[in-house]
């Protein structure tokens, strides 16, 4: 375990996100099944946080940016603010379709295909937000996600609102096709890791490396798969479950997600108007972090040393017993004349 690897590959805006989607599910899915009877506005407390803090981070930044002119001009500093009003104006969007999702929820008084519209919109524009990603090397998870979905919204909508009356493992046919793609996927980095597993040429850091991201992948889509199948047989009556159980495989998920936040390095620095690595930040602010930051643990056991350096360390531990005890003698005594 190295805690200097934790702190620099740390990326708190992903562990952000993924912990307030994991708590709203818990709380939604009780909700549904009456556990609990709050209504719904607090129910998405998690998501009302997640955004409060999107909406302060950028006050922040933009106010730095504009405070302090001279911080422009280091590194992609454009590149970095553009990237982080383009995530503001998605949350915004975002924002407006979750308020209509509870006021419907609460009063009814909306059809669907009207609380969906936000989210349709986000789905066109996140297709061009991800070719301006992709052409100056910036992270777009949230805005994949929302262009493969365009259909998937607009068959949810259309079937909440009775429009047209499918199955539900028929309305989630282009999220079966995205989980299949999913599951390729998967294949492929577990065959990748068991290659280089064989492989002797390979360090062995390059091995975990692909071993864990193997597991990783393993552990968030799989379980991805099982909630949707559980979901859909749920939403047509074939299963008596309650919600709290289907949502047991999505949990999993979104604890694979926190954990993973850990190592997926990255994020924007002008988020709060910090304009560093949040590492470097952290450590800033709490300068005791700094000997703990430099700590690198790893258990050996007396199996893992070979033969030749225990044996050199039972010679050296007897060397110094002989010296210990040995008196000390002059090699030339002064008192010999020349």
């Amino acid at each position: 375990m190295n805690l200097q690897t934790i702190f620099q590959d740390f990326n708190p805006s992903k562990f952000l996100v993924h912990t307030c989607l994991m708590i709203f599910t818990a709380l939604f899915a009780l909700r549904l099944d009456g556990f609990i009877e709050w209504n719904y506005w607090t129910v998405f407390t998690p998501i009302w946080f997640w955004k409060g803090m999107v909406i302060l981070g950028a006050s922040v930044g933009s106010y730095v940016w504009w405070r302090h002119p001279h911080s422009r001009l280091e590194g992609d500093a454009y590149v970095h603010y553009k990237a982080m009003l383009i995530t503001l104006a998605l949350h915004l969007i975002l924002l407006m379709f979750e308020l209509l999702v509870c006021d419907k929820l609460e009063s009814e008084r909306h059809l669907w295909i009207l609380v969906f519209i936000p989210l349709i919109f986000i789905s066109i524009v996140s297709i061009a937000v991800c070719i301006w990603a992709v052409k100056h090397d910036r992270s777009f998870e949230l805005e994949l996600f929302c262009a493969v979905n365009v259909l998937q919204f607009i068959f949810l909508a259309l079937r909440l609102d009775e429009f047209v009356t499918w199955s539900w493992e028929v309305v989630f046919v282009p999220l079966w096709a995205l989980l299949c793609l999913s599951l390729v996927a998967v294949l492929y980095a577990i065959v990748f890791a068991a290659v280089l597993l064989r492989t002797p040429q390979i360090n062995a850091r390059q091995r975990r490396t692909s071993l864990n991201s193997a597991l990783a992948y393993t552990s968030l889509v799989v379980p991805i798969l099982v909630f949707q199948v559980l979901l859909a047989n749920k939403l047509d009556g074939d299963i008596n479950l309650n919600f709290t159980t289907v949502a047991a495989p999505l949990l999993f998920s979104h604890v694979t997600l926190i954990i993973m936040s850990f190592g997926a390095k990255g994020g924007n620095k002008w988020w709060f108007g910090i304009r560093k690595d949040f590492s470097h930040f952290l450590l800033g602010l709490c300068p005791i972090l700094q000997e703990y930051g430099n700590i690198s643990y790893q258990p050996r056991s007396a199996q893992d040393q070979s033969p030749e350096s225990v044996a050199f360390d039972k010679n050296e531990k007897n060397i110094k017993k002989i010296d210990l005890t040995k008196p000390v003698e002059p090699i030339i005594a002064i008192d010999i004349p020349d």
